[in-house]
């Protein structure tokens, strides 16, 4: 059993009551009589006892102390913990101390002083004090605060309620703090942090009210302020602001408002002011502060400054910062490493913009945890300004040379509609960073083309590649972003560059120009995801003259589903009449093949079905052209004709005749042996109709079964006709129009081609025919044609053409 005796001098008011939500498992026993609480006043002797053997799971204590420092003397003094001999439960002292407003009351804490927390936040011991001012009737929430921290003592106008929460288990058995009547100190002793806010936080402060905080810095070190969390009220009449007093300062009190840089690298003491304002009565609003005082020693660079010009820099600007910003904010117990543009304002991220000049130091020990991040903005409306000027996206001197490292560097390039974007590295070149190929680099480029609407990944790219020119459509975004320390002595031999250039049809264009020796690999963009639905990439990749290129996918399909369109692969060398092959996406990708002229690897995406992505990758290797004697040879035997290389030999499919092997026939357009005679003995021209086109041909003129025996490793020197394409440009290929799409099919009956190049057989191939191609030879003679040709074509037949 216990029992309680309270003095009636004492005003203290003792109550055992059951825990909030908790069950009435245990009940008080008073004499003979069973309750669920137990309320004993001033005057009262009481003995009672437990039902239960832990009254600790359901009961709490409550113990009040009025003090009255109206009508008589203050106690001032040492606290105590009254009455002893409690039950081992939660208990929690009130101490309700009524003051004059004219009189402030100074709560005084022993060591290790007090440290404000934010509301729902708990102590790590669970020993908490609550501070509340009361003036009239009205009660206003100084704080919450735990044990061992900077706060010393605290004073109030009018009254104050204090509590004080203890666990059951607390060993503790004094209050720790005292009352006096003296000036409000915050003592800030060594290297340290403190974190405080506004009362009633994070409800509002009192309307019109002032709250001051006064610190004492030693001597021997700084302070710096930082605003955390703030809001403002609607004020009607005045205006909310802070209010400082430096030392040293000849305008005293300083005034700033709430969003300002606070003052920093503060030597001495000084007191900051909270001033509320007259509230709006229909919409008062929240005023409310966190803020955090950090107090160091002097740095031995604090008086090093380093110049930063930008004056000559547009549309820039730099930001000095913490690592890890901005995704994470600083944590109160971080380190502190500040940034200063004068000796007054310092911050943990500092900003500077292009057209000025700026001398910043560092009041910090360690310099490594900062990081640079710049950006620049390039644009261009109007293509007959911007056209032919080049960009060098460089890194300026004036962040290479700060002892920072450089995080990041953004190149932000806006075009209007009708201008796209063209990168160049024209002596690095670039290198895709893919599985096979990764960069090891000190730095990378990551680009991204954007829309309103979408956002195209288009890789990560780094110096020392093969790829010479990027275009890309819309706007593109530019990251420049480092790996360790050797950015600095790489970053000398930049040479990436940017221009505006005309619309171009595809999405995005690369220019690829490998060393002969290299081994390229590259994928498409927006890797791994996909490319976006309706979206066309081009690869033009220059092969050397001595060189043939080998190409090669990694895997064998597409693998796209289409819900609308259809997806395709165009290749095609850059040369007169060559072939062009098409793969849809439910057809087999080309074998690996030999490129022997520069060529062109385009895709086209189509919507594709839910979950299903093109994502493709492709590589291409270089070795020595060989020559294939039997190719040469094949060329002596058709009549001595070395002196016609480029000549060109055509068929074109005709309407079957009733014979099952119809026969090849062949010409030569630029032999004309036929007697000039007068265009009226002709009613009909030959360019109107196909007597130039022999039906036979002897067969000791056809020559394909030397292609046979040669197996396709070599093209030849006398090249197979093909009809003229026009002047060759620098478009790439594109799929065939949906009309000729729908006329490919392959015949079961048809025989394979002479494997010229190694095709895949599910590859089909096109040369595009100009109309009126083959009728703009003069007529000559319909009767006795002198024409003669070398075929090195068999009579092969495919559907759309035979080769």
């Amino acid at each position: 059993s216990f029992t309680i005796s309270l003095r009636t001098v004492d005003n203290t008011i003792l109550m055992i009551k059951q825990k909030p939500g908790g069950s009435l498992g245990c009940n008080i026993r008073v004499k003979n009589f069973i309750r669920p609480e137990l309320k004993i006043k001033p005057g009262e002797n009481v003995t009672f006892s437990f039902t239960c053997s832990t009254p600790e799971k359901y009961f709490i204590v409550e113990i009040q102390k009025n003090i009255d420092c109206v009508s008589g003397p203050c106690p001032f003094g040492d606290v105590h913990l009254y009455p002893p001999g409690l039950p081992r439960l939660n208990r929690t002292f009130i101490w309700d101390v009524k003051a004059s407003t004219k009189a402030g009351l100074e709560l005084k804490f022993s060591t290790p002083w007090l440290r404000q927390i934010e509301p729902g936040e708990m102590c790590p011991d669970s020993v908490s004090y609550s501070i509340n001012s009361s003036i009239d009737k009205a009660t206003v929430n100084i704080g919450t605060f735990c044990r061992n921290g900077s706060v010393s003592r605290v004073k109030l106008l009018g009254g104050v309620i204090m509590s004080l929460r203890l666990p059951w288990d607390s060993p503790l058995n004094t209050s720790g703090f005292s009352i006096a009547n003296r000036a409000s100190i915050k003592l800030l002793n060594g290297e340290s942090s403190i974190t405080l806010m506004s009362p009633n936080y994070p409800l509002g402060f009192p309307e019109d009210e002032l709250m001051t905080w006064q610190f004492v810095v030693p001597s021997n070190m700084r302070a710096s302020v930082f605003f955390h969390n703030y809001s403002l009220s609607n004020c009607e009449r005045k205006e909310e602001r802070v209010e400082y007093y430096l030392p040293n300062s000849f305008s005293n009190p300083e005034v700033f408002k709430l969003s300002d840089s606070q003052p920093a690298n503060i030597a001495g003491s000084f007191n900051l002011s909270l001033q509320g304002c007259d509230q709006d009565a229909q919409n008062p609003g929240i005023l409310r502060l966190l803020f955090q005082v950090v107090v160091q020693h002097p740095q031995i660079d604090e008086n090093v400054t380093h110049l930063v010009d930008l004056s000559k820099e547009w549309n820039m600007s730099v930001t000095i910062h913490f690592e890890g910003w901005p995704s994470r904010l600083p944590l109160m117990s971080d380190p502190m490493c500040l940034i200063c543009k004068d000796p007054r304002t310092c911050d943990r991220v500092l900003t500077l913009v292009s057209g000025a000049v700026y001398k910043i130091s560092f009041l910090c020990k360690d310099l490594s945890r900062l990081r640079i991040t710049a950006e620049k903005g390039i644009s261009c409306v109007d293509l007959r300004w911007c056209q032919r000027k080049i960009y060098s996206l460089l890194v300026p001197k004036a962040i290479t040379q700060l002892p920072i490292q450089l995080h990041r560097f953004i190149w932000k390039l806006l075009a209007s509609d009708l201008i796209n974007i063209e990168i160049t590295s024209p002596s690095l070149k670039l290198q895709q960073h893919v599985p096979e190929q990764r960069c090891n680099t000190s730095y990378s480029y990551s680009i991204v083309s954007a829309t309103p609407k979408m956002e195209f990944n288009v890789g990560v790219f780094c110096p020392g590649g093969s790829i010479e020119k990027i275009q890309m459509r819309d706007n593109v975004t530019i990251s420049l972003k480092t790996f360790g320390k050797g950015f600095l002595n790489e970053s000398m031999h930049q040479d990436l560059k940017m221009s505006f250039v005309p619309h171009i049809k595809d999405e995005c264009s690369f220019t690829v120009s490998p060393d002969p020796k290299a081994k390229v690999y590259l994928q498409t963009p927006n890797w791994p995801y996909g490319l976006p639905p309706y979206v066309s990439i081009s690869w033009f990749v220059a092969v050397p003259s001595k060189q043939v290129a080998r190409l090669g996918f990694s895997k064998d399909r597409l693998g796209v589903a289409c819900e609308t369109g259809r997806a395709y692969l165009n290749i095609k060398e850059e040369t007169q009449g060559a072939e062009e092959i098409v793969c849809r996406e439910d057809e087999l990708l080309p074998k690996p093949r030999n490129m022997y002229h520069n060529f062109w690897v385009n895709i086209s995406n189509c919507k594709p079905v839910d979950r299903t992505q093109l994502t493709l990758q492709f590589q291409v290797t270089f070795a020595d052209k060989q020559i294939d004697l039997g190719v040469i040879l094949a060329v002596v035997a058709g009549g001595g004709v070395l002196t016609a290389i480029g000549l060109t030999v055509c068929c074109v499919k005709k309407k079957k005749k009733k014979s099952q092997n119809p026969m090849v026939g062949v010409y030569n357009t630029n032999v004309n042996t036929e007697m000039p005679r007068k265009q009226g003995l002709f009613t009909k021209g030959r360019k109107n109709n196909e007597s130039h086109v022999y039906a036979v041909i002897d067969d000791a003129m056809v020559y394909g079964h030397l292609l046979k025996e040669s197996n396709g490793s070599a093209a030849p020197e006398v090249d197979v006709y093909r009809p003229f394409d026009g002047p060759m440009g620098s478009l790439p290929p594109s799929p065939p129009p949906l009309s000729f799409r729908k006329h490919i099919k392959r015949s079961s009956n048809t025989e394979e081609p002479p494997p010229l190049m190694d095709t895949e057989q599910d590859a089909y191939t096109f040369a595009h025919q100009k109309s009126g191609q083959l009728e703009d030879n003069k007529d000559t003679a319909e009767k006795n044609n002198g024409d003669t040709g070398t075929s090195l074509l068999g009579n092969k037949e495919q559907d759309g053409l035979v080769e």
